[in-house]
């Protein structure tokens, strides 16, 4: 039987948001390891239009690892094959825009970006953000009047993930090919050529890979069970503290 949702127990993710934040963690873990292959037949990113040996580059794998490869335990797959990268990249490319172009409509819909995604003024004062800084010290992550709400970080993170990396990676990653450079000319010209949309995908996907080991630290921190469970069933127990 279903736990039955009260003062301890609470509703706090709908299916929606489940299946895109799990499609979404699976195809941005595969799409970095597959992209990380890639950078590994050239690893040297530039800007501008052209990129060459003989070019100034603004960074080298070499700098990072012994040789000018990203080591196989990072990489999918974990032997040199640019092929097979390629096909797992834009496979999990396409899944990744489709979720989110999905989750972003859906969430229009049932109004979940403007319940709990939305910025308030207030959220944003000083005083307001120092506390919540010092509730996060104190490992203390949600309101116990509001359980269900986010927290000020929580809304800047997500949003920043959702509304700017995640479509930035999306085009980026568009710019770089040549099918849609003659289709949408003017994508590689927003982006100042194709070296820099390289570039610019390069930092994004860095930005999302940071982003995913501090939410993971901060799931551990918060409890893992309870915090995975509600990501699994929807529903989240009140920690001790908050449900008083």
């Amino acid at each position: 039987m279903s736990e039955p949702e009260s003062r301890d127990v609470i509703r706090r993710h709908t299916l929606s948001t489940r299946l895109w934040h799990w499609t979404t963690a699976v195809s941005v873990i595969i799409l970095l390891g597959s992209g990380l292959m890639i950078l590994n037949a050239h690893g040297q990113l530039y800007w501008g239009e052209y990129g060459a040996n003989y070019d100034q580059p603004w960074f080298k794998l070499i700098w990072f690892f012994d040789t000018a490869r990203v080591p196989g335990w990072l990489t999918i797959p974990s032997s040199y094959n640019l092929a097979l990268a390629r096909r797992w990249h834009l496979f999990f490319a396409l899944i990744l825009g489709f979720a989110l172009l999905a989750y972003m409509i859906v969430s229009l819909i049932n109004r979940h970006f403007q319940r709990d995604l939305r910025i308030r003024r207030s959220e944003l004062s000083r005083g307001h953000l120092v506390a919540d800084f010092r509730s996060h010290l104190a490992l203390r992550f949600h309101d116990p009047e509001n359980p269900r709400a986010y927290n000020i970080f929580q809304k800047l993170s997500y949003a920043a993930v959702i509304f700017v990396l995640l479509p930035l990676v999306i085009f980026t990653g568009l710019a770089m090919s040549p099918g849609m450079n003659a289709a949408w000319p003017w994508l590689l010209d927003i982006f100042g050529g194709r070296q820099s949309a390289r570039s610019v995908h390069f930092i994004v996907a860095m930005l999302l890979a940071g982003f995913i080991i501090v939410h993971l630290a901060l799931v551990i921190l918060a409890g893992p069970l309870n915090e995975v469970r509600s990501m699994l069933t929807g529903k989240w127990r009140v920690p001790p503290e908050d449900g008083a």
